[in-house]
């Protein structure tokens, strides 16, 4: 990947299209290179730009990836140029992912990636596990938001520790995790977290 990461940035998963994406050009390689042979040497050219050709596709393939980190989805593509744009976590609102029969039975498929930007929704289309990247992507927004409410419970902490007569900081930190959990579990609306949430950092 030749994107740079960011100091507080982990690469989790990189994914590249289906290495079927290739299937058409090897076939016209091989097609090219019999041709070649049949047509007598002075057709020597025709196997050779066609081999060029497919190292190139094989370098294009390489080079054309998503990348789940814990803070976005990197989507990168480029041969002699680089192109690369990126989906942060919390502004995802959907993943999802479609495979045809064979796209089971080879384990590729197209990923849709919904977002609140002005491009609406990017589809990745003959994916590699296709599955493993959008259960990567979900379970990375959330990871994100736990840190991100973990760190707003250690910051509102912080700031009241002074008091001794209210929680620790390390109890505020705690609590305010064991609640985010119920409400993974769907034990707790997001309404009844949130009041929760409040309640304990008014007190």
């Amino acid at each position: 990947m030749r994107t740079d990461l960011k100091s507080n940035e982990n690469l989790v998963l990189v994914i590249r299209p289906h290495w079927l994406t290739l299937g058409w050009t090897i076939l016209l390689t091989v097609v090219g290179f019999i041709a070649g042979i049949l047509i007598g040497s002075y057709a020597y050219f025709i196997p050779l730009v066609l081999i060029c050709y497919l190292c190139y596709k094989i370098i294009e393939r390489n080079n054309n990836l998503w990348a789940v980190t814990n803070l976005r989805v990197i989507d990168e593509f480029g041969v002699l140029s680089l192109n690369s744009k990126e989906s942060p976590l919390d502004k995802i609102n959907n993943v999802t992912y479609n495979q045809t029969i064979w796209g089971r039975i080879f384990n590729y498929g197209n990923v849709q990636i919904q977002t609140a930007a002005e491009i609406g929704s990017t589809t990745y289309s003959s994916v590699e596990k296709p599955k493993e990247l959008k259960d990567t992507i979900t379970q990375m927004q959330e990871e994100y938001k736990k840190s991100q409410i973990l760190s707003q419970a250690r910051e509102l902490a912080k700031a009241i520790s002074t008091d001794t007569q209210k929680p620790s900081h390390n109890d505020v930190a705690t609590e305010l995790e064991k609640l985010f959990e119920l409400k993974q579990k769907g034990i707790l609306s997001e309404e009844e977290f949130n009041a929760r949430k409040k309640k304990m950092l008014e007190e």
